[in-house]
């Protein structure tokens, strides 16, 4: 209890710190809201994730950070349902996972390559992601966060500038095949958040990573609070 007790007194302090960011303040009320749902759910989702044992990161806290609940949100899950299994169909070597009212979505280095020290998009990269681009495309009332991680290998600093340099180039292809910019945010976070051990190559070679929290956007919201309400 003692340790659950610390947990929630971690997210009351991380949701007072970004109420009185100031550039919420200055937001209106629907900036704050959205705002504060977001920034403090991927903070918090990452911190009851992992004392759950449901190996929470910032991506599966940024997708709970954006549920909306009720019958909207009810709405928006059906509508994520479908797109998870078209992603699974389009690239069965990708992890999958539904969170809440979004999709985690990893991609391993067997689905998205980089070279040593490199954050250029390999042949083999640009095959799998032009297999998620139409599914993508066919739901377009999405938000898609791109995150980029690093084994440990190298100096902190470096794997942190290396992993945003990846979530960059993967955002700017997909923006070279047509997606809406405004739809793709990235977040590099180098070496934090490993999903496999880092003492063998095997293990490195997962955490070398990119992974996407697809979220609903606010028409996709919008169109899902007019249907609950019919």
């Amino acid at each position: 209890m003692l340790k659950l007790a610390t947990y929630i007194l971690c997210c009351i302090l991380v949701i007072t710190s970004v109420i009185s960011c100031k550039s919420v303040q200055n937001a209106n009320n629907t900036q704050k809201g959205a705002g504060i749902g977001v920034a403090a759910g991927a903070l918090i989702g990452g911190i009851i994730g992992n004392y759950a044992g449901k190996g929470g990161n910032a991506v599966w806290g940024a997708v709970i950070g954006a549920a909306v609940g009720g019958g909207t949100g009810a709405i928006i899950g059906n509508k994520m349902d479908k797109q998870a299994r078209k992603i699974s169909e389009a690239l069965p070597g990708a992890d999958v996972e539904r969170v809440g009212e979004g999709i985690r979505l990893v991609l391993k280095e067997d689905a998205v390559r980089f070279d040593v020290n490199k954050s250029t998009l390999t042949a083999q990269a640009k095959t799998n992601l032009n297999k998620l681009i139409p599914v993508f495309n066919e739901y377009s009332d999405t938000n898609i966060d791109i995150f980029g991680y690093t084994d440990n290998s190298g100096k902190v600093d470096y794997n942190l500038k290396l992993s945003k340099d990846r979530a960059e180039t993967v955002k700017n292809y997909l923006i070279s095949k047509g997606l809406v910019s405004d739809r793709l945010k990235t977040t590099g976070l180098g070496i934090a958040d490993p999903i496999a051990t880092n003492d063998t190559p095997e293990g490195k070679s997962q955490n070398r990573r990119v992974e996407f929290a697809i979220t609903a956007n606010q028409k996709m919201t919008e169109d899902a609070k007019a249907q609950s309400k019919n």
